[in-house]
């Protein structure tokens, strides 16, 4: 099994998800605010909260520069290819 499985993209996809909605939520921001500010939908927005579609890094670093958070935020808690994720307690609002 290496390292770019489904099931690991997948995993992958939630964790920049919950980080991306536990930025979006501390700074006060709905999905609508968030997704004006990066051209895209609300519905987008939720789609990525939820892991269902993959971010495009243009997309990702348009979203970390509207949060104010390098693209490194959302990978904390992922270890390198290989190795699985690492747990991570996230901030419930």
């Amino acid at each position: 099994m290496g390292a770019f499985e489904p099931e690991t993209v997948r995993q992958v996809m939630q964790t920049i998800g919950r980080r991306l909605r536990s930025r979006r939520r501390l700074l006060g921001l709905s999905q609508v605010g968030l997704a004006k500010t990066c051209g895209v939908t609300f519905q987008q927005i939720q789609k990525y909260e939820t892991g269902v579609v993959t971010i495009p890094a243009s997309r990702l670093w348009r979203l970390a520069t509207a949060l104010g958070v390098s693209i490194g935020y959302f990978f904390e808690g992922v270890s390198a290819p290989g190795k699985g994720l690492v747990s991570r307690t996230e901030e419930a609002f």
